[in-house]
């Protein structure tokens, strides 16, 4: 009697290595769950390898990856493995070439390149993550694929990156999410009492963002100080007088379109939302996990050397 052969599942391990956060899902014949969350390259105590090592090792993983697939600071210097910079303008085929394929502990790495302004260029700036999740926004929606558009990508270096045709041809770095996390181990969120709704600072701090932001941080501390506000309301303040700050600068640049697709953590999204309407502009949110593994699903095709 015939007995049907049983054919093995092919496994992947995917993965967001930030500054901050490591996020790997699990893979299983085209099937894809949430596995685990670890710190940042930025936040690690060990080198890159060993904590990945540390990943593969872990006794509730029933089996090896067939292959593993990483995005972010992962290939960046003093990362996992370096991987290079397509630069602009980069369209699919150009950011797959130009990934990072290793052998890591006898399981097939491929580590996603970053996208890069061109080096002759009057203006250095560079995105490692988030050209993965632009790729898999543009692979997930056609409307994205032709014609020009405006990405918005908040975080801890907020990018604007414009989209031509399904490439990227620009894009510009705003720290704000560093400085927000800079500012909030200071003086400025220290002083207050409870209870103040958070809402209302940031409120506060988008109406105050188009005077300047430098001669208003203070107000932050000064506001619970004299007017009994709570840090609470005072980190709301510093961040709303940011983010109106970037938007306002963005504008000033002429990056500012009538309508921009953001992609990013939900409670951050709905914030720039917010500001964005007041300057008149449309928002589309996308999910930003849905669309790194979009992203991360690309480098299945990946174009060999």
């Amino acid at each position: 009697m015939h007995r049907p052969t049983h054919t093995p599942a092919r496994t992947r391990l995917l993965g967001d290595w930030g500054t901050s956060t490591l996020r790997l899902w699990w893979e299983r014949d085209g099937v894809i769950a949430p596995w685990r969350i670890g710190p940042g390259i930025g936040a690690i105590d060990r080198s890159a390898a060993e904590v990945l090592q540390g990943f593969l090792a872990d006794l509730e993983l029933a089996e090896r990856p067939h292959s593993i697939a990483l995005c972010g600071m992962a290939g960046a210097r003093g990362g996992l493995h370096e991987a290079g910079y397509a630069d602009c303008p980069a369209d699919r085929a150009a950011w797959q070439h130009r990934a990072a394929r290793i052998d890591f502990d006898g399981i097939p790495l491929t580590i996603a390149a970053g996208v890069a302004t061109p080096a002759g260029g009057n203006r250095a700036d560079v995105m490692r993550g988030e050209e993965t999740q632009v790729f898999g926004a543009i692979a997930s929606d056609p409307a994205l694929a032709a014609g020009r558009h405006t990405l918005l990508l908040p975080g801890t270096h907020s990018k604007w990156v414009t989209v031509e045709d399904g490439a990227i041809t620009g894009f510009t770095t705003f720290m704000t999410g560093e400085l927000f996390a800079l500012l909030g181990r200071s003086t400025l969120m220290s002083a207050g009492v409870a209870g103040e709704d958070e809402d209302a600072g940031f409120a506060a701090g988008l109406e105050h963002a188009p005077g300047g932001i430098l001669g208003d941080l203070f107000q932050a501390r000064a506001m619970q100080l004299r007017h009994g506000r709570s840090g609470a309301w005072a980190s709301g303040f510093v961040s709303g007088l940011l983010i109106g700050g970037e938007i306002g600068e963005a504008a000033a640049r002429g990056l500012l379109p009538a309508s921009v697709w953001l992609i990013g953590a939900s409670a951050l999204a709905k914030r720039y939302g917010l500001a964005l309407v007041t300057c008149g502009t449309k928002t589309q949110i996308l999910d930003a996990e849905k669309i790194t593994l979009a992203g991360l699903a690309l480098m299945k095709s990946e174009i060999q050397p």
